[in-house]
């Protein structure tokens, strides 16, 4: 092995000063193996092992960034290319998402008679389950009821959180008088709390009993023509 002198001299010197290996090879060119050896019997003080730590994380939080940084491009890709995909919707596509949208989330019709209800807390879902009552079904606006549902912790909020449906529904302020109110849970396991928090919205229609027996043929006929055999 070549004996290099003055570069393991200089190595040990700034090894000292509390520089990190991957400093020093910048500095003095030679194989991460032979700078080992070199370093070997070279001590650090803490203050010199806490910059080398100090450094260490500094470089992981670069790191987790960088690869944040990376997911967060990937996925707007991801999603501008899907955006582009489902292009203008047609009246039939709105009637059978409507109708799929009511089945996994909407009141069902039992025994007893039942009038179409449908609550969720996503205002993007909300729209779309409106446009599909108003262009679909052809529901006038007026009779269109919502009841908000908050918890207990939030009624200082009421006011901020009644503004916040009107804006999303584009429906005036005083349609949304009705309040139920949650009891709040202290173990609670809910992610939807704080600022970001704005209850869940209960939308019904007045008189629309045969409305969703209608709706459950609808979901029969999906069945039926998915080729799904009910028992």
């Amino acid at each position: 092995m070549i004996q290099k002198p003055k570069e393991r001299e200089k190595a040990i010197k700034l090894r000292k000063r509390g520089f990190s290996y991957s400093e020093i090879l910048k500095e003095i060119p030679v194989a991460k193996s032979t700078l080992s050896l070199w370093l070997r019997s070279v001590g650090l003080s803490k203050r010199q092992k806490q910059r080398l730590t100090g450094k260490k994380l500094a470089a992981a939080l670069r790191g987790a960034r960088a690869r944040k940084d990376q997911r967060l491009l990937i996925t707007k890709e991801i999603k501008v290319k899907a955006r582009g995909e489902i292009g203008k919707l047609s009246n039939r596509e709105l009637w059978l998402i409507g109708v799929a949208l009511y089945w996994a989330e909407g009141h069902k019709e039992k025994t007893h008679a039942s009038p179409i209800k449908l609550g969720n807390s996503d205002p993007n879902l909300i729209n779309i389950f409106l446009e599909w009552l108003q262009k679909v079904c052809k529901i006038n606006r007026k009779d269109i009821k919502f009841r908000i549902y908050l918890h207990e912790t939030s009624k200082n909020r009421l006011g901020e959180v009644k503004k916040y449906w009107a804006r999303a529904t584009k429906f005036p302020e005083r349609d949304f008088q009705k309040i139920s109110w949650k009891k709040h849970k202290i173990n609670t396991r809910r992610k939807n709390i704080g600022e970001n928090y704005y209850g869940l919205l209960d939308v019904s229609v007045k008189k629309s009993i045969n409305l969703n027996r209608k709706v459950q043929g609808w979901i029969e006929g999906i069945c039926k023509n998915c080729g799904v055999v009910q028992r």
